[in-house]
């Protein structure tokens, strides 16, 4: 799997780099050969991002973004480490299990870090992208951007959270609709279930990011950091229960026949036929 110990990021394996600057902390995905797919590896540097960002005074605000035309296109299959083995299917289900959990606490170090984040999604954002972007506090489209949770059509569970944060954001029902269809939603609709706060032109995201990134800056970090607080944790009330049954879920299907099914019947572009087993 992934070495969960070791803090530091190897020089050619960065999936993102941190630069700071007036008060902004610039996260940047930087594998536009990619599409930016994720990986454990990512993972991991997301949480390492985290833990660099948190304490740091001279960071006010994150601007989370991307290189290329892609914010994150998903999974990167290609990854290694990509498969987690067991010597019988429960231990690769617990095994699945422990990864999960260990992803959510990345996943929730970056969400709840107390400076404010601001993520600026252009072209795809599918799967974990979607997942990744909706960890932002204020999310701002490019009108090129599209968004999807295409999990179940793949066989396997929303691992990380997202289908949850949709509903938060945009009502249980979205949020089914969007993670039982796996069907891709554009900017504007997006932005219409509050899933993204702006739309802008392409040629306008990294200026827009910036202007609102810049303004949170100005204000008093104190009261910004205590804002964003006081509202996650009305938001997010019941999300941490949530996410346990959210692992165990997508560990069961990792563990599965039907998602081996479904990565082979995508990559032959057939219809996948799930046994449910």
């Amino acid at each position: 799997m992934i070495n969960t110990t070791d803090p530091s990021i190897e020089a050619g394996q960065e999936r993102m780099s941190l630069h700071v600057a007036d008060g902004i902390g610039t996260v940047t995905l930087c594998r536009p050969e990619k599409l930016n797919g994720w990986s454990w590896e990512s993972s991991r540097q997301l949480g390492i991002m985290a833990d660099r960002i948190r304490f740091d005074p001279e960071i006010r605000v994150v601007l989370l973004r991307a290189e290329g035309r892609a914010f994150c296109a998903g999974i990167d299959v290609t990854a290694p480490g990509g498969n987690i083995t067991g010597r019988s299917g429960a231990e690769r289900t617990r095994n699945y299990y422990e990864g999960l959990r260990w992803v959510h606490e990345r996943f929730r170090a970056f969400a709840r870090l107390p400076q404010p984040i601001v993520a600026s999604v252009q072209g795809y954002a599918l799967g974990f992208g979607f997942e990744l972007a909706l960890l932002a506090d204020i999310r701002i489209a490019a009108d090129d951007a599209v968004f999807a949770l295409p999990e179940a059509q793949l066989g396997v569970a929303v691992d990380a959270g997202g289908d949850m944060r949709i509903a938060r954001e945009a009502g249980a029902g979205w949020a089914k609709y969007l993670a039982l269809t796996g069907r891709r939603i554009d900017a504007p609709t997006a932005e219409r279930l509050n899933l993204v706060q702006l739309v802008v032109p392409r040629d306008d995201l990294d200026k827009t990011a910036l202007s609102v990134a810049t303004d949170i800056a100005a204000n008093a970090p104190l009261a910004v950091q205590g804002i964003k607080r006081s509202i996650d944790s009305y938001a997010d009330a019941a999300l941490d229960t949530a996410l346990a049954q959210t692992a165990m879920t997508a560990a069961v299907t990792l563990a599965s026949e039907d998602i081996t099914e479904g990565y082979t019947a995508k990559a032959q572009k057939r219809q996948a036929t799930f046994e449910g087993k």
